[in-house]
């Protein structure tokens, strides 16, 4: 197997387990997430909690496991827009410019994602193969 095989899910994977991570972790302290999601100004903070811990793990598991990763990394991309700019806007807050970097780094990742899709080593490919073998 070569690097051109193996890399785009090590990427993957690398790229997006943050969501999965912070979907989880959301979910365990769901009491004070809402209350900072509400500090924030941010309108129906229960369900902007529920949106966001559900486009956080399912948008990461659709990214690592590869099937329609274009999808989970698109619909990461535009739920970091609004999360930059008002948990990590260094206008507001100069301490918050290297997540506010961070963040651009990760979309343009999620970016590269949905352009190229997501390698030869995913769930979509498997069963596209699988379905052509019937």
């Amino acid at each position: 197997m070569d690097l051109q095989t193996v890399l785009p899910l090590i990427a993957r994977s690398f790229l997006a387990v943050i969501f999965v991570h912070s979907g989880i972790n959301k979910l365990l302290n769901f009491a004070g997430t809402q209350e900072t999601i509400a500090s924030k100004g941010i309108p129906l903070p229960l369900i902007a909690l529920i949106l966001t811990i559900a486009v956080e793990v399912i948008g990461g598991l659709l990214v690592i496991l590869g099937y329609k990763a274009w999808l989970g990394a698109l619909l990461l991309f535009l739920f970091l827009i609004p999360a930059t700019l008002v948990f990590h806007n260094p206008l507001v807050d100069p301490t918050q410019l290297t997540q506010f970097l961070k963040n651009l780094s990760i979309m343009g990742g999620l970016l590269m994602v949905v352009a190229y899709g997501s390698g030869a080593l995913s769930l979509e490919r498997s069963t596209t193969r699988w379905e052509k073998d019937l």
